[in-house]
């Protein structure tokens, strides 16, 4: 899944909070990035239980969507076995299919073969050429599958599915069930920088940090844009400033735009998007580093259910940055 993490950004300010009120805090790797979660320690809950818990939790999900796990559910389905989805995979596909409806095909897991094509994939071999666009083309677009009966129906057996965009909010999602399931009151939870959270820390929100968009920023949390206040909501930001590579001069984004076939190059540097799910504030987030920041703007805009946070580049390549309305009182930019 995502190689890139802003895990370290939310551990350094909600480390720096009073500790008035007893919290678990546990932390490790997954999905090819990290994970950091805090919770209140309610109910006889105790570190280890916890930790048993989420490594349950993202072992399954691992098993289920991720395409670096070559006997994962999707795995199988790109390579056409016969196989079920469980109901990881279903409630994925099924949300995917519904945002890509919503952004006009500007998020679309369809986009596998493209991201593989231009070395992005699990082997990370650029393989992408002008004359195989046309054909790669025939392969992505979200009407093209379905689901039967639990069954991935393709209009064409090469097309392959890639849930990247979307996998690791929804895990943050899942994780968040698992903990109201326990009637867990307040928690922060984080994978690869995709965050939700509930109640508050020792009465106040949540704080949660967003990086400087520059090349090879590479530590999280070391230049700060700027912080969030977050309560009750899920988090999530997307941008090309950790994961691109450069050919004869040329960067090329991990970001794939699927309308174009071609590496997203707009001046959209950060999208950050606050929504009540992590699964769909992590896909709205993709869709609107491909639409760029005037799309995305409009796109915010007409749809009062999100939340965002952008930074983009100026004429004179100098950092600019757009806000919501209602997010305006509870972010802070940095200097």
């Amino acid at each position: 899944m995502k190689q890139i993490s802003l895990g370290l950004i939310i551990w350094v300010l909600v480390t720096g909070c009073s500790r008035k009120a007893e919290f678990i805090r546990i932390s490790g790797g997954t999905q090819g990035t990290s994970f950091s979660i805090i919770c209140g320690r309610e109910h006889g809950l105790t570190q280890d239980l916890v930790y048993k818990g989420v490594s349950r939790i993202l072992t399954d999900i691992d098993n289920s969507l991720s395409v670096y796990n070559d006997s994962s559910i999707i795995s199988r389905m790109n390579r056409n076995e016969n196989v079920i989805a469980d109901r990881y995979f279903e409630e994925v596909f099924n949300l995917s299919q519904k945002i890509s409806e919503l952004t006009g095909g500007t998020f679309d897991i369809t986009v596998g073969p493209l991201v593989r094509a231009w070395g992005f994939g699990p082997d990370a071999q650029k393989r992408f050429s002008t004359e195989k666009l046309d054909t790669l083309m025939a392969l992505v677009g979200f009407k093209k599958v379905r689901l039967e009966n639990g069954r991935l129906i393709k209009d064409n057996p090469s097309i392959i599915l890639d849930v990247n965009a979307i996998a690791q909010g929804y895990t943050v999602d899942v994780i968040g069930r698992y903990f109201d399931s326990l009637g867990v009151k307040s928690y922060l939870i984080e994978v690869g920088g995709e965050v939700r959270v509930k109640g508050t820390k020792n009465g106040k929100m949540w704080r949660i940090g967003i990086d400087r968009p520059f090349d090879n920023n590479l530590v999280p949390g070391a230049d700060l844009q700027a912080v969030i206040e977050l309560n009750d909501r899920a988090l999530a930001t997307s941008g090309n400033y950790r994961k691109f590579y450069e050919e004869n001069g040329v960067k090329y984004s991990h970001t794939i735009d699927p309308l174009t076939g071609y590496p997203v190059r707009n001046r959209l540097l950060s999208a950050t998007i606050i929504a009540d799910e992590c699964a769909v504030a992590d896909a709205i987030a993709t869709a609107s580093m491909v639409m760029g920041h005037e799309k995305a703007i409009e796109f915010i805009e007409n749809h009062s259910e999100f939340e965002a946070y952008f930074i983009y580049s100026g004429d004179s390549g100098e950092y600019l940055s757009w806000t919501s309305k209602t997010l305006m009182d509870r972010i802070k930019e940095e200097n």
